[in-house]
């Protein structure tokens, strides 16, 4: 008997397909982003890619705030 996660990878192929639907066109491949607010533009904004910039030392240095990690087109 299968793990159930094992089959999860599966699963979400096919909740992919019914969501997108006959000829649509595929989601974009996506990369980790993060986001947050800065001196010079309080509104969230891109920062930087995840493996280009360090979330944890942003915050700790005072530079931005707000941080987020999301998932952008790349």
């Amino acid at each position: 008997m299968a793990h159930p996660l094992a089959e999860r990878p599966q699963h979400r192929r096919g909740a992919l397909a019914i969501r997108l639907g006959p000829g649509d066109e595929p989601l974009a491949e996506t990369r980790p982003a993060v986001v947050g607010s800065t001196e010079d533009d309080a509104e969230p904004h891109f920062l930087g890619w995840l493996d280009d910039v360090d979330p944890d030392e942003l915050f700790a240095s005072g530079t931005a705030w707000g941080i987020k990690v999301v998932r952008r087109p790349a």
